[in-house]
């Protein structure tokens, strides 16, 4: 595969996969735990600052070793084989598969707002989205990533629209952004700002996605550390920019009630034409989310083929467009049966917390790396190490062990389908 991704793309495709239905649904969940404006947008910063923490360390790794994979590579040098291929393992299970097919379900199912569809239209509409996504893909990395451009741009253009309508048409008040404080005791709000911070950490999630692509990027030790550090950035003056207006459109407790904040927000300005501009809005989100992650994902599968633990064929790279197409067919095939078995969102609910433990061993690997491999070129060092890492070590591992405490069953359900890939592993090392 060709180095053929500049630092726009390399930019677009984190941004792209960050924003997702988050921003248009944990506001509400974030009204309810935090009575205050400021702790509201407070707590989207804190939890900007954790995930640039978590880029800025992950950034060391991938301008040291810019190849396909991704964690699956950094885990293996930090850890030995195994831990990479447990993470390869569960991705392709059912982290980024069960993503596509429910990100896939979500774009179907707000499409039936224009006209009614069926259960099963909306899983047919799913599966065709998955497929052409799938074959564009296989056509070249260019074609792929300037759609993807094109849908992170109109992601982005469609958030400044609704801040840029709530901001300068009448309807919003100053006074909704009453109560500023809570008169709760501080040490009474320790546990609900903890709460609001794991689901706002959740919109955040996805700006690892650059570095599954690493191989494939334009000098990739400049590059990817800087495409990183831009596309949080980005966010998180987008996401907390939206909630400023949320507020100044609802009000807090107007928020908490709300099921779709983004929706009942513009229509305080535009009416119900409003509702329509929404879900177009929620239509590019999740149809530039099932993109981004069938352009990305099938990397690491490529990557761990190419190591000899899994599947060979998917180690192939098409003879003329350079694509690994094999991978490609392979993840579309899966998460099409995931939309069909209409297992995809328990299985997230499962699994999903243990993105997080790859993530804080990753950045603990930046510190086992320094001491392994000190002879590793390091084209980009960590800003504020070791703190950097630790405090983002430090929150990942709160965030687990709060899934943990509050979701035993599923958490203890998720760890066993992770186990699974130990005897995988075993069958392909022998």
């Amino acid at each position: 595969m060709k180095r053929v991704l500049t630092l726009l793309d390399s930019t677009m495709i984190n941004v792209g996969t960050i924003i997702g239905s988050g921003i248009f649904l944990v506001p509400t969940t974030i009204a309810l735990y935090l009575h205050s404006s400021i702790l509201t947008v407070a707590v989207w910063l804190v939890a900007g600052v954790v995930t640039l923490f978590g880029a800025l360390s992950m950034a060391e790794l991938g301008a040291a070793m810019p190849k396909a994979g991704g964690q699956f590579i950094y885990l293996r040098q930090a850890y030995g084989p195994l831990w990479g291929f447990l993470y390869g393992w569960g991705s392709f299970t059912v982290i980024n598969s069960a993503s596509i097919a429910a990100l896939a379900i979500a774009f179907a199912t707000y499409l039936g707002y224009f006209n009614p569809l069926t259960p099963f239209q909306i899983k047919l509409i799913a599966v065709l989205t998955i497929t052409a996504f799938t074959v564009l893909n296989t056509y070249g990395v260019k074609t792929a990533v300037w759609t993807q451009n094109i849908l992170t741009f109109l992601k982005i253009g469609a958030l400044l629209a609704i801040a840029t309508l709530g901001l300068s048409l009448p309807g919003g008040e100053a006074a909704n952004f009453q109560p500023l404080l809570t008169t709760h005791s501080v040490t009474s709000l320790i546990g609900p700002f903890g709460l609001a911070l794991m689901a706002v950490l959740w919109s955040y999630d996805g700006w690892i996605e650059i570095t599954y692509i690493g191989g494939e990027v334009q000098n990739p030790g400049r590059n990817i550390p800087l495409s990183l550090l831009l596309s949080v950035l980005l966010i998180v003056a987008i996401y907390i920019v939206v909630n400023l207006v949320f507020i100044y459109l609802l009000s807090i407790p107007g928020i908490a009630g709300s099921e779709l904040v983004a929706l009942d927000a513009v229509a305080v300005v535009l009416g119900g034409f409003g509702t329509t501009l929404v879900i177009l809005a929620i239509l590019v989100s999740t149809l530039g989310g099932v993109h981004v992650n069938v352009l990305a994902c099938p990397r690491i599968y490529y990557a761990m083929a190419e190591e000899g633990v899994f599947f060979q064929a998917l180690s192939r790279i098409h003879p003329r467009f350079g694509t690994p197409a094999i991978s490609l067919l392979v993840q579309g095939i899966w998460s099409s049966l995931l939309v069909f078995s209409g297992t995809f969102e328990q299985l997230i609910t499962y699994v999903v917390f243990a993105s997080w433990i790859f993530y804080a061993m990753s950045c603990a690997g930046v510190i086992i790396l320094r001491r392994k491999q000190p002879e590793l070129e390091r084209p980009y060092k960590t800003w504020g190490y070791p703190w950097v890492p630790l405090a983002f070590i430090v929150f990942a591992a709160l965030l687990v062990l709060n899934t943990i405490v509050n979701d035993p069953r599923d958490a203890l359900i998720g760890l066993a389908l992770l186990l699974t890939g130990v005897p995988a592993y075993a069958y392909w090392r022998r």
